[in-house]
């Protein structure tokens, strides 16, 4: 019997630890990143970069709520003048589904010339696209849109990273699922740190394409 409540001592110890450590993290990021989020249009950095990171395609085609706010949200920054440049970053991870064409073909059937829209078919999750936005794309300075819950992770990942990067966030609507998306974000935010801290590197690479040069995708 003692031996047991000594275990249950230990696992609730244990559980305590990781629940401070992951309110903790999140504070940590959160304190980090929230600065950099801008919801005025007009009080928001030019940057040379609108990164804009994908979101989930259905089989029909149509693109979920969440993927077009942001791409309506990243066309206005376009259309203010406050980027020169996309980079529509999301998962093509089989034939089947890709949520990059669909983020450039929504852009040129706004607007925007082909030549500015450069795409990242690696972008698997946020980390991934923040990594290749510098590492392969070389960003220097970008306003990354995506929604306000999502920002301060992928935010935190980019000033780490090395990007000089801004928020504009994405929100239009109430989401569906709005609130599982917010409690999966406290634990994504700790991942994202540890693998910060680990140093780990995206799942692709590949040859740098510079976001200043012109498109080889044209």
């Amino acid at each position: 019997m003692r031996k047991k409540k000594i275990l249950t001592g230990i696992c609730a110890a244990l559980t305590f630890l990781c629940l401070v450590l992951l309110v903790a993290v999140n504070i940590h990021v959160h304190a980090e990143a929230d600065r950099y989020i801008e919801n005025d249009i007009r009080k928001i950095p030019s940057a040379y970069t609108c990164l804009v990171l994908g979101a989930r395609v259905y089989e029909d085609n149509r693109v979920s709520a969440v993927l077009y706010d942001r791409l309506v949200k990243a066309l206005e920054l376009y259309q203010a003048g406050k980027v020169k440049k996309f980079l529509l970053s999301g998962d093509h991870g089989t034939v089947a589904y890709d949520e990059v064409s669909h983020m450039k073909d929504f852009m040129v059937r706004n607007g925007v010339p082909r030549q500015v829209l450069f795409l990242d078919h690696a972008g698997f999750n946020t980390y991934n696209s923040m990594v290749r936005a510098r590492k392969v794309f070389l960003a220097d300075d970008c306003i990354v849109v995506t929604q306000r819950f999502h920002l301060p992770r992928a935010l935190y990942i980019a000033r780490k990273t090395g990007l000089k990067a801004w928020g504009y966030p994405a929100d239009r609507r109430s989401y569906l699922f709005r609130k599982r998306y917010t409690v999966r974000e406290y634990l994504a935010i700790v991942k994202a740190f540890l693998d910060l801290a680990i140093g780990r590197k995206p799942r692709f690479l590949g040859k740098i394409i510079p976001i200043t040069g012109s498109n080889p995708s044209r």
